[in-house]
């Protein structure tokens, strides 16, 4: 048991594993891992302009665009005559904006907006959006966006230095869009409903199936492929109820066994049906420490021929020169190197027990499951991101 726990020591160091074992084999809602056909979010975009910004806009002899959108705002408002006239406002910046149009939004009903820069302001903070189109993948306005917009940065600029936290060229608009035109799609008039895992899964979704079918009858569900399960109501009931009845079924969800492997952060997280067969292992190394130390000599300062040495300060000698007379010192340590046998089928709980237990760095314990994936004795996944 203490070449395991040594073993696992070497294995467990500096991870960061995000599991809970007591509830590993938990059953979850279909709601949480998977959707269902339709119900879902659409993404909008659209151009427009902030206005009132404090001087912090965009140049326009660098953004042309900027000053084109300001002209055609002027002349659709009534204010022509501006050929030839040099328009030189930095108040105001050109944004993109975009929102997601949530499933079954109505006429009328309020979304979010993020407003990002799309010239070279160095602030939106304190600006207003003019009422902008917000189109969808099809070119149809779905909505309209307005609103003084809320930044989470800041910039301060003076002559010498600058202060800058957060990005202040990104905001938010709280309710700040108006839904126009409502998504034709109509939940109550379907016959049937697929539900689409998030994680593909030949087993997970052979169990939604089942569990679903207790709720239906076996013969209104089948497993069209590892992601997608049909559902058929056959007039059981408003399919409202019946989608609210299906995503609140409970199921154990099954994935493949994983290990991902951040070697930026040196963060390693583990999956609960990760295994280790049996390998032996020898970690060790040579450590080579180089120190130097310099001696100082300080002769009389009439002396003739003499060394003077003085650091940092230059030295001031009568009849000698100044070196510098190194000592170098080299100190060998060769760590005791062994090889530890791991048992076979070793499972995250026995290398979770052996977190108390202070080895290796994040570093080499990387390398070492690497190792172990070579050798094939890691019986999982392994991702580096």
């Amino acid at each position: 048991m203490q070449n395991l726990y040594r073993l696992v020591s070497l294995v467990a160091a500096c991870f960061v594993i995000v599991l809970s074992l007591g509830e590993a084999h938990a059953e979850v809602r279909i709601k949480d891992i998977a959707t269902f056909e339709g119900v879902r979010e659409n993404h909008l975009i659209g151009y427009g302009l902030v206005v009132g910004l404090s001087g912090t806009g965009d140049k326009l002899t660098a953004s042309p665009f900027t000053r084109e959108s300001i002209e055609g705002m002027l002349e659709r408002l009534g204010v022509a005559n501006l050929d030839g006239t040099v328009i030189k406002t930095k108040n105001t910046a050109a944004v993109m904006v975009t929102a997601k149009l949530p499933p079954f939004a109505r006429r009328g009903s309020d979304i979010d907006v993020t407003v990002s820069s799309l010239g070279d302001a160095k602030s939106l903070r304190g600006g207003t959006l003019l009422v902008t189109p917000l189109s969808g993948a099809d070119g149809e306005v779905y909505a309209v966006a307005q609103g003084a917009i809320v930044t989470s940065g800041f910039l301060a600029e003076g002559n010498a230095s600058s202060v800058q936290e957060g990005v202040p060229t990104i905001a938010r608009i709280e309710n700040g869009a108006i839904v126009e035109r409502e998504i034709d799609f109509q939940l109550d008039q379907l016959d049937s409903l697929r539900i689409a895992l998030r994680s593909p899964d030949f087993t997970t979704a052979a169990r939604v199936k089942d569990a679903v079918g207790t709720v239906l009858g076996p013969g209104a569900v089948r497993v069209l492929d590892p992601g997608t399960i049909e559902v058929r109501f056959s007039g059981k009931g408003p399919v409202p109820e019946m989608v609210a009845e299906l995503e609140n079924v409970t199921v154990l969800p099954d994935n493949v066994a994983r290990v991902v492997v951040d070697e930026k952060t040196g963060t390693i997280v583990m999956g609960a049906n990760v295994r280790i067969g049996q390998v032996a292992i020898s970690q060790g190394g040579l450590t080579v420490r180089v120190n130097e130390n310099y001696r100082v000599s300080q002769p009389g300062p009439s002396s003739i021929g003499g060394s003077t040495v003085v650091v940092p300060l230059e030295p001031v000698t009568i009849g000698g020169t100044t070196v510098v007379v190194p000592e170098t010192e080299i100190d060998i340590d060769e760590s005791e190197r062994r090889f530890t046998i791991l048992q076979g089928d070793v499972s995250l709980q026995e290398l979770v027990d052996g977190l108390n237990a202070i080895g290796v760095g994040a570093r080499q314990t990387i390398s070492i499951l690497q190792a172990i994936k070579a050798v094939g004795a890691l019986h999982a996944d392994l991702e580096i991101i």
